[in-house]
């Protein structure tokens, strides 16, 4: 176990085998650690959330969280979990296992991921959305939730398996991505997809079918290659 001088680890905090703390990150005391996690320098994992969340942050073995990120308690993690820089989750997120958040991502809490689901940089998921397995986020995707904003209304965005969002794409609110659903990139979607359909526009229509065949590889983390035929 390796933990550098200058972290913080609350009593209370739960850490497995051969654990990595960087410098001047934080773990609260409501934080379950896997093993063989790294936690890169100034992190704060198990942020208090509002409402008196009291359910554990949980993060499954070999993840790698890296610098400046910022996890809230009450979310549960899968095995191999990956970070870029800067990333936020909120609270009462469930993940599968091969989870990666590309630097600048956001996770408003609330939502349900699925396994081996890639996010770019710069990704934003609005709370409660719902994102199956083997889904590819892109770059400055935006995935929102309120249909008459500023308000306190919320509707969640589906996202089923096998699914590609391209880069600048924003989903509106209340939406089903169906399954192998590819967006083009710099996409405004506004209607409920078609399963196996290509989507491209502002406002997004149907552009042509596609089938979706995956390869992927699994040494220590993902790669996950769809094929567009």
């Amino acid at each position: 176990m390796k933990i550098h001088k200058t972290s913080i680890i609350e009593n209370g905090a739960k850490l497995g085998s051969n654990v990595s703390i960087g410098p001047y990150s934080h773990i609260g005391k409501n934080v379950i650690l896997g093993d063989n996690v790294v936690i890169q320098g100034y992190c704060e994992i198990g942020v208090h959330s509002f409402g008196n969340n009291k359910k554990p942050l949980k993060i499954g073995d070999n993840s790698l969280i890296r610098s400046k990120s910022i996890f809230y308690t009450g979310s549960t993690f899968g095995p191999k979990l990956i970070t870029g820089h800067n990333v936020t989750v909120r609270e009462n997120v469930t993940a599968g296992k091969n989870l990666q958040l590309g630097t600048f991502s956001d996770v408003q809490g609330d939502c349900e991921i699925g396994d081996y689901v890639k996010c770019h940089s710069s990704v934003h998921i609005g709370k409660s959305s719902k994102i199956g397995s083997f889904v590819w986020i892109y770059p400055f995707v935006v995935l929102t939730n309120d249909p008459t904003p500023p308000s306190l209304n919320r509707e969640r965005i589906t996202i089923e398996n096998y699914v590609v969002v391209a880069t600048s794409s924003t989903i509106l609110p209340g939406l089903t991505i169906k399954e192998g659903t590819v967006i083009a990139a710099h996409s405004k979607v506004t209607k409920n997809t078609k399963p196996h359909t290509l989507i491209a526009g502002k406002p997004a229509k149907f552009t042509g079918t596609v089938n979706i065949s995956l390869r992927y590889i699994e040494i220590g983390s993902l790669v996950f290659s769809p094929i567009l035929n």
